[in-house]
């Protein structure tokens, strides 16, 4: 199956894979996700970190309330985590159109790889929140009868999100099995 080429149009180049010999090896290319995702997810994780300053500063020095330290630091830790190991999750984040399926993969020590049939699938979706806009980036999921194995795509830009989309809904018409 022939990809549209702006599906690899501002994309990060080359997809983080396992360095073990036991990985699974996959015939086709992999596509990528925007970096502009990894920008979108600092400024939301940093508004929820300036929230949760602002609401322990409020609790802690207001209402003298000492204990609001304990859980702010532990979120406060937990984001910061989050946004030290963000650039390296996305830049493991791939999918491969394949003649028969879509196989998806993500994660770097938890790693999940995931084929949907293109007959299988019911619904493709595009979504995107206000900041997702700010920084034109897009969350496509794919549904299908079975509840595991939806798959969201975060990070496509606008174009790659409706072009995949729209592949996607072609190819599955063409391949629609047991409906």
């Amino acid at each position: 199956m022939t990809a549209p080429p702006i599906l690899d149009e501002g994309t990060y180049s080359q997809i983080r894979e396992p360095r073990s010999t036991a990985r699974l090896a996959l015939d086709g290319k992999w596509h990528q996700i925007s970096p502009r995702y990894v920008v979108s997810q600092f400024v939301q994780n940093g508004i929820m970190l300036a929230i949760i300053i602002a609401a322990a500063l409020i609790v802690g020095l207001v209402f003298d309330q000492l204990w609001v330290w304990i859980p702010a630091g532990i979120l406060i830790f937990v984001t910061l985590i989050t946004l030290i190991i963000l650039p390296r999750q996305a830049k493991a984040i791939g999918y491969m159109l394949r003649a028969d399926d879509i196989v998806f993969r993500k994660g770097i020590l938890w790693q999940r790889i995931i084929a949907v049939p293109y007959g299988r699938m019911q619904l493709v979706d595009i979504t995107h929140g206000p900041l997702d806009r700010a920084f034109g980036v897009s969350q496509l999921k794919m549904v299908t009868a079975a509840a595991t194995t939806g798959v969201q795509i975060p990070g496509l830009t606008r174009a790659a999100a409706e072009a995949l989309r729209d592949t996607l809904i072609d190819v599955a018409e063409t391949r629609r099995t047991g409906l």
